[in-house]
């Protein structure tokens, strides 16, 4: 309920000042009741908001009737997470602004930094992205309220070159079915399409609610006309195909239009021997209704009991009605192990040609040897097809704690002599904000990062030189490396215990390489994106300095340029 201001007694009680929220402005916030107590924030200018909600917090969303520059609660009764504010008329333009974040969803403070990060609490996989009203949109995976794994919920954010983008309200919550399930569950991974000869955009999850029967994960849409408010969403495939021995696992539906015009729709899952990729269509244009089972169009056999995950296709080198197009298939397999490596979780991207009903592959390839480009989702946008994942991996993660979470930068896909390159998008070089070296990493000297933003670009007169480049780092040895073995990222700890797994672009002899530094990560793509490689690093402090260890004379090119947005 919201009821006007009130002068009752308010010792203990603490205040939150910032700039004004002007009137006609909206404001939301995240509250939860402690115990038997009901939960009270008071807004000057904006009434109270009251709530005996215990079991999960309760979005309020209130317009401000006066200038609002200050809220209070009692901490003893109420725990508020998260508070932001925002003009509904221009909010894809300008985004919220984040007027509070409880502690327990607030990361520590990072200097600098050029990736995506969300404004509070945690986040996974990239979800819903594409372009739509001219505006590239990214959901993502979020549990706003803490650091931590818990009820899913779809985050928003808007840009118009895929590097500086805006937050907006969160854009979908978890019912309350999720809670009674202790909060295992809620709104999965998806995509989000177009309506043809509407605005906005429709946008497909998965309703995942553990234990339920006689389906854990059903598909369900929800259409917004605005790019920011929805209408209320609605199942559109309730179940698994019979016959098929399929698990439980049934999710992130990536919806396309195929060579035939139709709607499709991946999921990922998995049967008694690995994980599947399954087909879905329907002949209505919108993707409301009307949706039924095709065939599986990959199973996985090479790395055990995997589950797929993440599915995404689309056309990569033409028009996806030419049937000389090549498509790309893109899974991750959940539980996957690299026995060469030990690495988990691989992600592959598979061409091959697609007929609407039919996917048959020429070849695949890993898309990151490094492993922490996890739930990749990509979409063809203006200038071609472009990626984006999340930079981190269930291997490194648990759901119980995190450190502050990235999105890898945006990548190109792109089909050339016969191989798959995923280089960064060619925007990146905007980040560019000074030139810090040209001559003394080529030397073999050592080179000085500001806050450790930076990219680092070299060149070989040849391709298969050995090399190693020394990234110093408080508490981690970092490396890059390259010999008769292939491509390396390097990354242990003082005693050596972060050795396993290993790194490796195998048998990759390589004559350029782009390495990007932030803030707890390493991106490297080599010979244009041939081999990429991403690391989440385990402590966020930066990289300080660089040194090249390489044949004298055989470098080419070697220069490093400090990044910022």
């Amino acid at each position: 309920m919201s009821q006007p201001f009130s002068s009752a007694d308010q010792s203990g009680w603490e205040a939150i000042s910032f700039a004004p929220v002007a009137a006609g402005h909206t404001i939301e916030l995240f509250l939860m009741a402690k115990g038997t107590e009901p939960a009270i924030v008071a807004l000057n200018g904006a009434g109270e908001v009251i709530t005996g909600r215990t079991d999960a917090f309760e979005r309020w969303r209130l317009v401000a009737a006066a200038p609002v520059d200050r809220l209070s609660y009692d901490p003893a009764t109420t725990l508020l997470s998260a508070v932001y504010a925002y003009d509904s008329a221009s909010v894809l333009d300008t985004g919220i602004r984040v007027l509070h974040a409880g502690p327990a969803s607030t990361p520590p403070k990072l200097a600098g930094g050029y990736h995506f990060r969300p404004p509070f609490g945690w986040m996974n996989d990239p979800n819903g992205f594409g372009r739509f009203d001219g505006r590239a949109h990214l959901f993502y995976q979020h549990y706003p309220h803490s650091l931590r794994w818990h009820a899913m919920h779809w985050g928003h954010a808007v840009s118009d070159d895929l590097l500086h983008w805006r937050h907006l309200p969160i854009f979908l919550e978890p019912g309350d079915a999720v809670y009674a399930a202790n909060g295992a569950g809620g709104i999965f991974s998806g995509s989000a399409i177009a309506v043809p000869g509407e605005p906005g955009f429709r946008a497909f999850f998965t309703d995942h609610i553990e234990g339920r029967k006689p389906e854990m994960e059903v598909q369900c849409a929800v259409r917004s006309s605005d790019g920011v408010t929805l209408d209320t969403p609605q199942t559109v495939l309730a179940g698994r195909p019979d016959g098929l021995g399929l698990g439980e696992d049934n999710r992130d539906p990536y919806v396309f239009r195929g060579p035939d015009g139709r709607l499709k729709m991946l999921l990922g899952g998995r049967d008694a021997e690995g994980g599947v990729v399954m087909l879905n269509e329907t002949a209505d244009p919108t993707g409301a209704s009307g949706w039924r089972f095709v065939g599986l169009v990959h199973r996985e056999r090479d790395y055990g009991r995997t589950v797929g995950e993440c599915p995404a296709m689309l056309p990569l080198d033409g028009l996806a009605e030419d049937p000389e197009t090549r498509w790309l298939l893109i899974v991750g397999l959940l539980m996957s192990r690299d026995p060469a490596t030990r690495r988990r979780n691989l992600t592959f991207g598979i061409v091959g040609h697609f007929d609407g009903q039919t996917f048959v592959p020429e070849f695949r390839r890993e898309l990151d040897f490094g492993t922490d480009a996890y739930g990749f989702q990509a979409f063809v946008d203006r200038d071609g097809p472009v990626g984006i994942a999340w930079l981190a991996n269930w291997t490194d993660i648990v759901r119980t704690a995190d450190w502050p979470t990235a999105m890898t930068l945006p990548r190109r896909l792109l089909l050339r002599d016969g191989a798959l390159l995923t280089p960064p998008i060619e925007a990146v070089t905007t980040l560019r904000q000074a030139l810090v070296d040209d001559h003394s990493l080529a030397a073999g000297d050592m080179v000085g990062l500001n806050d450790g933003a930076a990219e680092i670009m070299i060149e070989f007169e040849e391709a298969g030189l050995p090399f190693e480049l020394t990234l110093s780092h408080p508490t981690l040895k970092l490396a890059i490396t390259a010999g008769a073995g292939g491509l390396a990222i390097l990354h242990e700890d003082s005693k050596g215990s972060l050795a396993a797994p290993h790194y490796l672009a195998v048998g990759a002899q390589v004559r350029s390489v782009r390495v990007f530094l932030d803030r707890g990560s390493i991106e490297v793509f080599a010979d244009d994106g041939r081999y990429a490689g991403t690391k989440r690093l385990a402590d966020a402090a930066p990289v300080t300095a660089i040194r090249l260890e390489a044949p004298q004379g055989r470098i080419a090119a070697a220069r490093v340029w400090r990044l910022g947005l």
